[in-house]
């Protein structure tokens, strides 16, 4: 399983994930939220909330929110 998407600055855009086998797309995810705390992201951005990402936590953000979330998240540099 895995999952791709954009670094811009710390944050990062998350575009698709997929597996071929059961749950191993929830082991990428849990593998790519350890990365990018590790290198500094602020901002991991799913672009929907839904059940299976709500498992991990995620949850939707005000549109004001999440700009000013935005705004920082791409002033501070972080690597991939």
């Amino acid at each position: 399983g895995g999952l791709y998407g954009v670094s811009i600055g710390s944050a990062f855009f998350g575009e698709s994930m997929f597996s071929r086998a059961t749950d191993a797309s929830k082991v990428a995810l849990v593998a790519l939220v350890r990365h990018l705390r590790q290198r500094g992201f602020r901002l991991l951005d799913t672009q929907w909330s839904t059940p299976h990402l709500a498992r991990f936590g995620c949850v939707d953000v005000p549109r004001d929110d999440y700009l000013d979330l935005l705004d920082d998240a791409l002033k501070i540099d972080a690597d991939f």
